[in-house]
């Protein structure tokens, strides 16, 4: 069965308010700017998850809210999982493994270094992710769980500046 992860790192944040927490800092204008961007292109390639899953971190949740927007999917149903900030590479595999198996595409919005390191682990091509970047993989898994242990069959890394 083909499963579908997407993982995508936060737009361009901003550090002009000071006194804001970590978790408080909003996107930039170049985040405000680059999300609608990406979220064109996925809706181009017809990309439609089935669960969009993000930190809870301001940027992640307003990076995967505009993507949101844009591929018809409702915002209101974005689930929020603390493990996605801060997380290493383990955690995000756990999190993957725990997926529901009747999720056929799921998008996965946090932060780097830890989405670039899982990315990298997927696909030894895939060395950074710019801030809203998208790395897509596809594997042939019967599950969630075992698509953590396999290679995907097509790795894919997009971000503003590519194109």
């Amino acid at each position: 069965m083909k499963r579908t992860l997407i993982l995508v790192r936060h737009g361009k944040s901003s550090w002009e308010e000071k006194g804001l927490t970590d978790r408080a800092r909003p996107l930039a204008e170049r985040g405000l700017r680059d999300a609608p961007l990406m979220g064109r292109r996925l809706a181009h390639d017809k990309v439609r998850p089935d669960l969009i899953l993000s930190s809870p971190a301001c940027r992640a949740l307003s990076t995967a809210n505009i993507i949101a927007e844009v591929l018809g999917y409702r915002p209101e149903e974005i689930m929020t999982d603390e493990r996605l900030y801060g997380a290493d590479v383990r955690t995000l595999m756990e999190v993957m493994g725990e997926l529901g198996d009747e999720l056929r595409c799921v998008m996965l919005f946090g932060h780097d270094p830890e989405f670039t390191d899982l990315a990298h682990r997927f696909s030894g091509k895939i060395t950074r992710m710019p801030t809203c970047a998208v790395a897509r993989f596809t594997f042939d898994a019967p599950s969630w769980s075992a698509a953590v242990s396999q290679t995907p069959v097509t790795a894919v890394l997009d971000y503003p500046k590519k194109r």
